[in-house]
């Protein structure tokens, strides 16, 4: 089972830039989006069905802002739009499929890059995701939770990572929260668990600022986090660099499913 998870920085945008020819050539059986930043009535023929696949949006209420997707060969059995938190769900950045006994999550965590409320609403949705990944590593259920998390957990995850300690997205508070979901938590890092030692290949954000794409200076703040049991089940992974669909690189993850 092939699950496919990127940030699309604007679907239109990713769409004028080959998204839709791609797609189909991976053969995925599932497709997690973020920050899509499109509204229901605007979602074109290829968006409502790209390459046959059954599609699901959650849309932010603001236009042009967040929203995430997940596309799946088989239609889910169940569907959940939301974490059930107002103040969260109103920006579109949950959204989970259930298949037989794995759920499967589209997540885009707010960044704190912008100012100040925005960390503090960051710290906010990490605690309350919190308690969503306890409530459900007790349940007995393959799940994993596919997006942009907005922090790069180690050194190894970020080119600059010096330059950055001081900076959203590697702030020590934030790290050490990742640690808790990949260590009290019993969460893992699928992408980390193949490739411990990988660092520039696993990157798969770039600022547009700069020469960040030519010198890879990247993060890697885009994950497939899993159950324990599924992670076993993970075999391969890999980030697609030979196009550009966004300034975020399309993480792909083989399951023996």
């Amino acid at each position: 089972m092939r699950i496919v998870t990127l940030n699309l920085n604007g679907i239109r945008s990713a769409d004028r830039k080959g998204f839709f020819e791609w797609l189909p050539q991976q053969q995925a059986d599932i497709v997690c989006l973020q920050e899509t930043r499109i509204q229901q009535h605007q979602l074109t023929a290829v968006m409502q069905s790209p390459a046959g696949m059954h599609t699901i949006y959650h849309s932010a209420e603001k236009p042009g802002y967040s929203g995430v997707a997940i596309y799946s060969k088989e239609k889910p059995d169940r569907v959940q739009v939301g974490l059930g938190w107002d103040i969260f769900d109103c920006e579109g950045r949950f959204l989970q499929a259930d298949f037989g006994r794995l759920s499967v999550v589209s997540l885009y965590m707010p960044s704190g890059s912008a100012r100040e409320e925005r960390q503090a609403f960051k710290y906010r949705c990490m605690d309350r995701f919190a308690a969503w990944l306890q409530a459900k590593r007790k349940s007995k259920r393959h799940v994993v939770v596919c997006g942009d998390w907005n922090i790069a957990h180690t050194e190894k995850d970020l080119k600059n990572w010096r330059g950055n300690r001081d900076k959203s997205g590697f702030l020590p508070a934030e790290r050490a929260w990742m640690g808790q979901v990949f260590g009290e938590f019993g969460w893992h890092d699928v992408f980390r668990q193949l490739y411990p030692q990988a660092e520039g290949e696993g990157y798969t954000w770039w600022s547009n600022r700069g020469q960040a794409w030519k010198n890879n200076t990247g993060w890697r703040i885009d994950y497939q986090v899993c159950t324990p049991g599924m992670a076993k089940k993970a075999q391969q992974a890999a980030v697609y660099k030979d196009q550009r669909f966004s300034d975020h690189a399309p993480l792909t993850v083989d399951y023996r499913f």
